[in-house]
């Protein structure tokens, strides 16, 4: 993938080095969506680059930022699962803002799915760091979630010291061996604080990991500030996006976002 060239190291509020690529859109001064992708995923991954290079291609997007969340690919740290990743993407939204973009938005899968919703319902302002439009795709609606097979296996490798140690070895994902303390506030409660800011929430019928009641407790506990798209056939998060629902995304951030003043401090 050609970024241009154009790659950083960025530094997340608590000092862990977050790696960074950006890749020029057609539309120059355009919108930049930054992506936030799924647990095991990275910038280096090719469902996170494919997403990237589609969303590049749409009209009035200026360009894209990926990021590996900490713990993820070449970046520091390690995971905390959605709690302090809150703070990488904090990092790759500064980033997108100093590179000249009027507005930005996130787009975050599965894991990245509850880092969006939670960066965009912070109470507190972080100057610099506020979105102008949010996207969750195939995200949890709340914490603990193990009613499915592929979400049993997702707390054996993040509990279990085998799983942490499979997961490091053959996922390359570097994960946190402390629980929350204290347990980070829930997307479904966050998705409570994001209006004005357009928020879209995007879930496949046949998702294998979250059934369509965290979708649709999500957009209940939004309001009217959301909208909902419930996608036949799509399965869970980038590995499964068909190029087709990524420009419908691209298109919908593209037109919904505007440039906004930042939040005054609280």
């Amino acid at each position: 993938m050609n970024f241009g060239g154009l790659r950083a190291v960025l530094s997340a509020e608590d000092g862990v080095p977050i790696h960074a690529a950006y890749l020029p859109g057609v539309t120059a001064g355009g919108l930049a969506i930054v992506v936030a992708h799924g647990f095991t995923g990275a910038l280096e991954r090719p469902a996170v680059r494919r997403a990237a290079e589609i969303f590049a291609r749409v009209d009035g997007v200026g360009g894209v930022v990926t990021f590996s969340f900490r713990g993820h690919g070449h970046s520091g740290g390690r995971s905390t699962v959605g709690d302090r990743e809150v703070l990488d993407l904090d990092a790759a939204v500064r980033w997108a803002r100093r590179l000249g973009h009027p507005a930005v938005a996130s787009v975050g899968f599965s894991m990245g799915g509850s880092v969006v919703l939670r960066h965009a319902g912070r109470k507190e302002a972080h100057k610099g760091a506020h979105v102008d439009a949010v996207v969750s795709v195939s995200a949890p609606a709340r914490w603990y979630y193990r009613g499915t097979a592929p979400m049993r296996r997702v707390h054996w490798a993040i509990t279990r010291p085998a799983g942490r140690l499979v997961s490091r070895g053959l996922l390359r994902t570097r994960i946190h061996d402390r629980d929350w303390n204290p347990v980070p506030v829930p997307p479904v409660e966050a998705v409570r604080h994001i209006a004005p800011t357009p928020l879209l929430v995007v879930h496949g019928d046949r998702d294998g990991y979250f059934p369509l009641d965290h979708p649709l407790s999500l957009a209940e506990a939004a309001g009217d500030a959301a909208e909902l798209w419930i996608e036949p056939g799509f399965g869970h998060a980038e590995n499964a996006a068909a190029p087709r629902l990524l420009r419908r995304i691209g298109g919908w951030a593209a037109e919904r976002a505007r440039p906004a003043a930042a939040p005054a401090p609280a």
